[in-house]
């Protein structure tokens, strides 16, 4: 019975604590991450393009994993830039070709994020047979197709353009002898003689790329300067084609051709949820596991080249890999522990130290009981040394009488007892000197009585 009084005592006396914490939980909770949405929307590109394709199998893949994919198919990188961009909140996943962000306004960057690069994207270059282009200021004053206005195939060639100083082609562009065509007419200008040459980002099993190899009267331009030119541009990276890769049987290309290369890049916005940029990752790693002709298995998805800044969660993936609970748990479980995680660690650092004041507060009380009596002593002893005690001599020693009998009430843990008797001692001891005190004033009145 002792001891459940004494939990009982320990429980009120700490009981503020229960609604701090309380407080503390929902205050961390509150500024908790929503859990990750099983829902999300990407936006591609056309149809029969790549873009679209590797949307579809992602797609196919994370459904797998409980997460549904919305693929859209777009005009291209520039149209899923403006998407990811506008700020509707509508699409939160893209792919766009490196080198186009230089087409979207630098505050329209700020909120973009890469997740890595997942195949190579060269940048072709061909040529009527024969035409003698070998550099990039060959084809200064020749007749050329530089890509669309506004697409991807431009914002590489321009950026190329704009390493080489006043050479950049603008007065070309002016003069209509360098021509803004989409992929399909300057194949269809270049065959038919209207063209020089064109240029083309495009992956190499595109359509029009096989058109361009079969053709005997076209060729692929191996231009000079490519390692320099990597080396300026970080968006690009040097790529080798050896003799007869596209073609071994009619040898295409006859000789070693070096490209330069963008990347199709998965790009993520302020709407996109962080924790799925693992599960996102992973599902393209095994969509890409088998490579292709230019690509090697194993080599994308990967952090370089990069245009944009990667996401945190993205750059712990490529240097470390999976996180630690998704390669033994299901990612939903893995995401709600690593949620609670995060909550209950520092939880944990607020309340430590509260709980560590639990023990000295109930030390506190237990004493607290035992010296709010020693006021009363305290005043006896002040009113003894001011000599007015004899005028109160009486009520005192009544009032420590009846202090005496409440302290054979006192409840406290053995640990405090030496305190409660110590108190019990000193009570006794001033109710004797009290005493002595009131038969020295009787004796004192009682000696002039006799002597009269």
């Amino acid at each position: 019975m002792h001891g459940v009084k004494q939990v009982a005592l320990f429980v009120r006396t700490n009981l503020w604590i229960v609604p701090l914490a309380l407080l503390i939980g929902w205050g961390l909770f509150r500024f908790l991450d929503p859990a990750p949405p099983r829902h999300l929307v990407m936006t591609t590109g056309g149809e029969s393009g790549g873009y679209y394709q590797f949307g579809l199998a992602l797609k196919e893949r994370l459904a797998e994993d409980g997460l549904t994919l919305q693929v859209l198919s777009s005009d291209g990188s520039v149209d899923n830039l403006q998407r990811l961009t506008d700020g509707s909140g509508a699409v939160q996943l893209g792919l766009i070709q490196s080198g186009t962000t230089s087409l979207i306004e630098p505050h329209q960057r700020e909120g973009l994020e890469s997740l890595g690069a997942i195949y190579h994207e060269p940048l072709w270059l061909f040529q009527r047979r024969d035409a003698g282009i070998s550099r990039l200021t060959d084809l200064l004053g020749r007749r050329v197709s530089v890509g669309s206005a506004g697409s991807g195939t431009w914002a590489v060639v321009h950026s190329v353009f704009s390493q080489l100083g006043e050479q950049t082609g603008e007065e070309d562009i002016a003069n209509g002898t360098w021509q803004r065509l989409s992929s399909s007419a300057s194949a269809s200008a270049l065959q038919a003689g209207e063209l020089d040459a064109s240029f083309f980002v495009l992956p190499v099993n595109n359509k029009v790329i096989s058109r361009l190899l079969n053709d005997a009267d076209i060729e692929m331009v191996n231009l000079s300067q490519v390692d320099a030119l990597a080396a300026r541009l970080p968006f690009l990276e040097q790529l080798s084609i050896p003799e007869g890769l596209l073609d071994l049987q009619r040898n295409i290309p006859p000789q070693r051709v070096d490209l330069l290369s963008p990347v199709a890049t998965l790009v993520i916005n302020e709407d996109f949820h962080p924790a799925l940029a693992s599960l996102i990752l992973r599902a393209s790693t095994d969509v890409l596991r088998n490579g292709s002709v230019l690509d090697p298995p194993g080599r994308f998805p990967s952090a370089v080249p990069a245009e944009l800044p990667l996401s945190a969660e993205a750059s712990y993936y490529h240097e470390r890999g999976v996180p630690f609970l998704q390669r033994y748990l299901p990612f939903w479980i893995a995401s709600i522990v690593d949620r609670y995680v995060v909550l209950v660690i520092p939880f944990i650092a607020i309340m430590l130290p509260l709980a560590k004041s639990m023990g000295p507060l109930y030390a506190w009380r237990m004493r607290a009981r035992v010296y709010r009596w020693y006021a009363h002593l305290r005043r006896v002893d002040r009113l003894i040394h001011g000599g007015t005690v004899n005028q109160v001599l009486e009520q005192e020693i009544s009032a420590l009488l009846k202090l005496e009998d409440e302290l054979t009430q006192v409840d406290v843990p053995l640990s405090y007892a030496h305190e409660l008797y110590s108190l019990h001692l000193h009570v006794s001891y001033m109710i004797n000197r009290l005493e002595q005190m009131r038969h020295t004033a009787v004796n004192n009145e009682v000696a002039p009585a006799t002597l009269s």
